[in-house]
């Protein structure tokens, strides 16, 4: 009989919830189906694990924010303090982009661009797991390179552009994950991203805001 004790199983659960998620979508996927993949026998692993579904997710999502923190962390360290929103731009959505590597980076993107919500931008605080984190200072980085914009309209600029570069990297990761063809080059394709949200993020505020 499998164990629903101790690390291992709570790895096999995250795991097996990453491509359970990305299938049927967060809010859609059966846990069921995450305890059987994951090999366990106990239907209630995952609320003896996690809590609940919503424990699992966060579990899931700070395993994809740390594998993201890792290469962003260096990435921010390199830049000028004056640099402009291309530059951080980059440096984001190149921490972002190196989860298309693999199939569970893929995954978890794919997971991941339907939470863009929860970043917490839209009321001016970030949620906590970003917070204080390299990938939330980075996101403040951008923010104040617009100051010159109203507060409203800053700060839902900068959440739309996150969910921008969250979709195109999640469609992205379907593709690789069904084994599409993609259009471009991912070179092509990133440099793209960045240069387009750099125009929408710079574009003018609308007359009388």
């Amino acid at each position: 009989m499998a164990r629903t004790s101790g690390q291992d199983t709570r790895d096999k659960l995250i795991r097996a919830a990453e491509e359970v998620f990305a299938a049927q979508g967060p809010d859609g996927a059966q846990l069921r189906d995450v305890v059987r993949l994951a090999g366990q026998s106990n239907p209630s692993a995952v609320q003896y694990h996690f809590g609940s579904r919503a424990g699992l997710l966060d579990a899931v999502m700070a395993g994809r924010q740390a594998r993201t923190e890792r290469v962003v962390a260096p990435l921010l360290e390199a830049l000028c303090a004056d640099c402009g929103v291309r530059e951080l731009l980059t440096a984001l959505v190149t921490a972002e982009a190196s989860l298309l590597a693999d199939d569970r980076g893929r995954r978890c993107l794919r997971i991941s661009s339907g939470l863009s919500h929860e970043t917490g931008l839209r009321t001016g605080r970030l949620h906590p797991a970003l917070d204080g984190t390299a990938y939330g200072r980075l996101i403040g980085r951008i923010g104040d390179r617009l100051e010159a914009l109203p507060e409203p309209v800053r700060l839902e600029r900068l959440d739309l552009a996150l969910t921008l570069i969250g979709a195109a990297l999640a469609d992205r990761a379907r593709q690789g994950l069904d084994g599409t063809e993609p259009l471009t080059g991912q070179e092509l394709f990133l440099a793209d991203l960045v240069g387009t949200t750099t125009a929408f993020l710079h574009a003018p505020a609308p007359h009388g805001a």
